[in-house]
């Protein structure tokens, strides 16, 4: 493949070593101008790009709505998280053009741990559940993208329920129906999520813990290699599942 990175971030960073050993080719990289630097041609703009056969993104969402409002007509993997519901929208729209994969977590293991979610809250629903994210301190957002997944796939099991973010603001007891959302931000972690279930007298703890940025990477490049032969569409792994 012929790769053309959105960002050159730690995570693009990744990307780019690992495709090189696995013999692909990183033609380009798309970054606003005056934001830094790169060992490849770097492009400012959506147009006149080299030839490629997918962007890899992971980059900022001002950055990453620019390009899905651009002419740009590739394959799009998308790992930008932030301004959720815009985000999605432009991603959809721009699926009716050309294949468009999106995940807030590109480890397949999250996806699974994504799953198992789904799987346990409607057995568990007199439990309590509390979601709890650590990351490095350089991240920016906050609680992760991931984590917001998780939620989303509580929720879809327990429509009655509702996220709650600023317990400390809160001088009652806990509601039967809060979600306990909580982001943990220090050091050099690279990432950790967890959906705790409490019952009485005992709790059920669901976990990933990323050991390297490389299973992002991997993970984006494994998306790449299956995009690039598929139809116009918005695609997820779930799409991928059911293939």
């Amino acid at each position: 493949m012929n790769i053309l990175l959105s960002g050159y971030g730690a995570m693009n960073q990744r990307v780019a070593a690992l495709a090189e050993k696995k013999g692909y080719t990183i033609v380009g990289v798309l970054m606003k101008e005056g934001i830094g630097s790169a060992p490849y041609p770097l492009y400012h703009s959506f147009e006149n790009l080299p030839d490629a056969d997918v962007v890899i993104d992971f980059s900022h969402p001002s950055w990453t709505k620019e390009m899905l409002q651009s002419s740009l007509s590739l394959p799009l993997v998308i790992a930008t998280t932030g301004d959720k519901e815009e985000m999605e929208a432009l991603m959809n729209k721009k699926a009716q053009t050309q294949p468009v994969f999106f995940s807030a977590n590109m480890s397949y293991g999250v996806h699974v741990l994504t799953e198992l979610v789904r799987f346990a809250t409607p057995l568990l629903s007199s439990f309590d559940i509390e979601l709890v994210e650590s990351h490095h301190n350089q991240k920016v957002d906050a609680p992760s993208g991931t984590l917001n997944k998780l939620l989303d796939a509580v929720l879809e099991k327990r429509q009655d329920n509702h996220p709650v973010y600023d317990r400390h603001e809160k001088h009652e007891k806990r509601d039967q129906n809060e979600i306990g959302v909580h982001a943990i931000r220090g050091g050099t972690i690279v990432g950790k999520h967890e959906v705790l279930y409490a019952g009485h007298d005992e709790t059920i703890s669901i976990i990933h813990e990323a050991q390297s940025k490389d299973i992002f990477a991997n993970g984006a490049l494994d998306v790449a290699e299956k995009l690039v032969n598929q139809p116009n569409g918005y695609y997820t792994f779930e799409s991928f599942d059911n293939n």
